[in-house]
């Protein structure tokens, strides 16, 4: 390997000496042509070929000189900076291929260097950045669901267990039969957010675009929680005004508000209230989902569109930390923008905008 190599390093130092001569015999020759010819023609000199012969070695002499300068000008200078800064990147490379992404490199001066290798080393930087946000975030989420399986088969592997014993109770057995049904249902549930999210961030979902009335797909998704406030005493406030239209994806759109006021009506206490209101401007269609649950502090509410994350833990039985993060990967491609008020003991609202079409 080393052979090889320095039989490239030599046959890469004749053709440049080669490609310097070449060039320096060709100006030198030019400019030496030119000045006996107009040497002779002022001063009316006769050149002999004996003159001609001896200018002409002297010539081919001085070419050889300088093209071996220049040569080894040529060949110091890219040691230092070329060489140099190439061999840098190249090693920072191999770290990152064999897994270390925090490696950086630190721009060059631009009086010693090719300007354009600040910008590979910028990009260089921008890659391992992005490259160790990516790793970290597939380490979280293989901890994340690794943990949020291993509860829901533990309820169920116990309540499998219970449910083996002899003389067991009507009334027990059921209870059991319900726990192995809720956990079963939770993982499922969880799989199908996880393929969802994993369709959304992977592009492989693309909006179909349709015009249709947001107000009534919202009393529709409304609608599907009656149940729930009813049987949690409620109370429902709705201020949508009639004819708002938007040109976007019904489905995609709907599992936005259904995961809204899921949320809503799982944290809004009994005898609490949920608001529901739509309302535009000249450039807006704004949508704000409120309840008076529990809230949430500042910090919570920095994370609360990433996955898997559970700002209150007391509900943690009754999801999996993934609704959020499908809401706000839906309202990006939607190309829409959604953020959170909230007030520790009081409640939030979510607060979600699409342009005006």
């Amino acid at each position: 390997m080393k052979k090889v190599e320095l039989r490239k390093k030599i046959t890469r130092t004749i053709y440049n000496y080669l490609l310097f001569f070449l060039l320096v015999a060709f100006l030198v020759s030019c400019s030496t042509m030119l000045f006996v010819t107009t040497l002779r023609d002022t001063l009316n000199l006769q050149l002999t070929s004996e003159n001609v012969n001896v200018a002409a070695k002297l010539t081919f002499g001085n070419v050889i000189i300088l093209s071996v300068l220049f040569t080894l000008i040529d060949y110091v200078r890219r040691k230092f900076t070329t060489e140099r800064i190439t061999k840098h990147i190249a090693g920072a490379a191999q770290k990152v291929v064999q897994g270390d992404f925090s490696v950086r490199i630190e721009p060059v001066n631009k009086l010693s260097a090719d300007e354009h290798l600040n910008e590979i080393i910028h990009c260089f930087n921008t890659m391992t950045e992005e490259l160790g946000s990516v790793e970290t975030l597939r380490t979280d989420f293989i901890a994340n669901v690794s943990h949020e399986m291993k509860t829901p088969l533990s309820v169920m592997q116990n309540y499998g267990t219970l449910l083996q014993m002899p003389n067991l109770p009507e009334e027990k057995r059921l209870e059991y039969a319900k726990g192995i049904t809720e956990g079963s249902r939770r993982l499922a549930d969880m799989m199908t957010n996880i393929l969802k999210l994993n369709k959304l961030e992977k592009q492989q979902i693309y909006p179909k675009t349709e015009e249709y009335d947001l107000g009534e797909q919202l009393c529709e998704c409304l609608l599907q929680f009656e149940n729930i406030w009813e049987e949690k005493n409620i109370e429902i406030e709705t201020e949508i005004i009639e004819d708002v239209k938007v040109n976007t994806d019904q489905e995609l759109l709907s599992l936005v508000w259904n995961n809204l006021l899921s949320n809503a009506f799982k944290f809004t206490p009994e005898g609490g209230k949920v608001v529901l209101t739509l309302e535009t401007t000249k450039e807006d269609i704004i949508v704000n989902v409120q309840d008076t649950g529990c809230g949430m502090s500042p910090e919570t509410g920095a994370h609360i569109f990433e996955k898997f994350y559970q700002g209150d833990t007391s509900h943690a039985t009754q999801g999996n930390g993934l609704g959020l993060a499908l809401v706000k990967r839906v309202i990006d491609i939607l190309q829409g923008e959604i953020r959170v008020e909230s007030v520790l003991g009081k409640g939030s609202t979510f607060i979600v905008k699409f342009k005006n079409i």
